[in-house]
């Protein structure tokens, strides 16, 4: 249980929900914690400090070592803030887990310019400005050292990415997007020993609790509770360890008992033509392939039984 004795980690959003849970189970494993959390509330609005503080004070309590940081990760001086404050309280920053979100959900007919800009903002944004600075970090320390150091970056995004929840253009925007700049963060850290990789954990939290996704994610009466954050905390916290040294550039979905890798996409058909393209030559190749498939449902084409 003592797998990053020794380490630090800051987390985002660290003061409800899934990040609570990865702040308390890092602390656990041995890492002194960085707590990052405006206090806001689901819907981003508001500020609090003291939930972030609380969670501070109970992994002190459990014999660990933490301190609170405040402020909008999404903010450039605020990012740069927080990778420099792991470095002055505890000496360095190994790993990075990036969690902060909200959700202001709506169809496109109906969504405020200010709503699609805040979550693009605190989703994408977010995940980019502390992983800016702490790959800077990450990158000195290795030229200091010589070689490969040890770095763990950890960006949460979700399902949504693969789907396009249609009252969510904001919120999978967001996500699609920080899936393909940690895939370009794991690319570029490579040589320095750093890993990168992305979660999309099914998980019971402020954000899922609201909305349509509500029933689905209710606490059952009894039974094992497949949306309890306890569930995909463990791979969040795997994926910072020593032993997932090798782990890196992959794309995970956890929830209750299970864990699935994504795959990356495809050139699932391939259509050739012994001329340039045109409309008419493209529909002689394409019509046909595009026949067998059922009507449109849900926004997709699917292949007929």
């Amino acid at each position: 249980m003592a797998q990053l004795e020794g380490k630090v980690a800051v987390v985002t959003g660290a003061a409800h929900g899934l990040g609570r849970v990865h702040a308390l189970n890092l602390a656990r494993l041995g890492a002194r914690v960085v707590v990052n959390d405006l206090g806001a509330s689901a819907d981003g609005t508001g500020r609090n400090e003291e939930p972030a503080r609380e969670v501070v004070e109970e992994i002190e309590k459990a014999g660990g070592e933490a301190v609170a940081h405040f402020g909008d990760i999404a903010d450039w001086e605020t990012a740069k803030s927080l990778v420099q404050t792991a470095i002055e309280r505890f000496g360095d920053l190994h790993v990075l887990v990036n969690n902060a979100g909200f959700l202001r959900d709506g169809t496109i007919f109906n969504m405020r310019e200010e709503d699609f800009d805040a979550v693009i903002r605190v989703h994408l944004k977010g995940h980019f400005a502390p992983s800016k600075f702490a790959c800077i970090h990450w990158r000195e320390r290795s030229k200091e050292r010589g070689g490969p150091i040890f770095g763990r970056l950890i960006s949460t995004a979700s399902e949504s990415y693969l789907f396009g929840a249609p009252g969510q253009p904001n919120y999978s925007a967001a996500k699609a997007g920080i899936v393909s700049m940690t895939m370009g963060i794991a690319q570029l850290m490579l040589k320095y020993g750093v890993t990168a990789n992305v979660v999309l954990p099914r998980a019971r939290t402020r954000m899922t609790l609201s909305g349509p996704t509500a029933a689905m994610f209710a606490k059952p009466e009894d039974g094992f509770d497949n949306f309890a954050p306890e569930n995909s905390s463990p791979l969040f916290c795997y994926l910072a360890t020593p032993e997932a040294q090798r782990i890196s550039g992959y794309v995970f979905v956890v929830w209750g008992k299970q864990v699935v890798i994504i795959g990356r996409p495809y050139n699932q058909t391939v259509f050739d033509s012994d001329e340039a393209w045109t409309v008419d030559n493209l529909h002689a190749q394409l019509g046909p392939h595009f026949e067998k498939l059922e009507p449109v449902k849900d926004g997709y084409s699917v292949p007929a039984m």
